[in-house]
């Protein structure tokens, strides 16, 4: 496939790619984007950790926290890092739940959950300028009601959240 860059911003790029699939001349509009991790926590009384972040045009949301992984950064080695920037709580292990694509059609970003233990509160939040976020703690059950409820609408949460449940009840 023959790739021609459109646009090149902080954390995506936007290109467009002609080729040929199966003998069909093909054009694909493709948002590119180095991957991100996120992190299911739960503190010493079993609540899960969320963040209230602002998304724009979407206003304040519920979701595990996550961030985007530096060039070359290993998924796992991010998960570490951002968990700690955005709730102050450093994690002693983090265990892999699941990836996946959040816009597979479209979007080349991969998002790798995680489950972190181990957890010791050791600094305030380190943000970014741009980041409008704070730290809530919520027990699981009423974090699945409100996924069940639409108010909690984000994907990654919702498939860590669930991929945990399943996982837990197969066990």
């Amino acid at each position: 496939m023959k790739k021609k860059k459109i646009y090149q911003g902080k954390i995506l790029g936007l290109s467009v790619y002609d080729g040929i699939i199966e003998g069909r001349k093909v054009k694909r509009e493709m948002i590119e984007h180095r991957g991100a991790s996120a992190m299911l926590a739960f503190d010493e009384n079993k609540k899960v950790i969320l963040v209230k972040q602002h998304r724009f045009p979407h206003g304040f949301v519920l979701e595990i926290p996550a961030g985007t992984m530096e060039k070359g950064e290993e998924p796992i080695k991010c998960a570490f890092r951002e968990f700690q920037e955005e709730t102050g709580y450093k994690a002693k292990k983090m265990t892999h739940l699941i990836s996946f694509y959040p816009s597979i059609g479209y979007n080349s970003e991969i998002i790798h959950c995680y489950v972190a233990s181990g957890l010791k509160k050791i600094a305030d939040l380190k943000l970014d300028a741009d980041e409008i976020l704070s730290v809530e703690k919520i027990e699981l059950d009423r974090v699945m009601k409100m996924i069940k409820t639409g108010k909690i609408q984000d994907a990654k949460t919702i498939c860590a959240i669930m991929t945990y449940a399943v996982k837990k009840k197969l066990d």
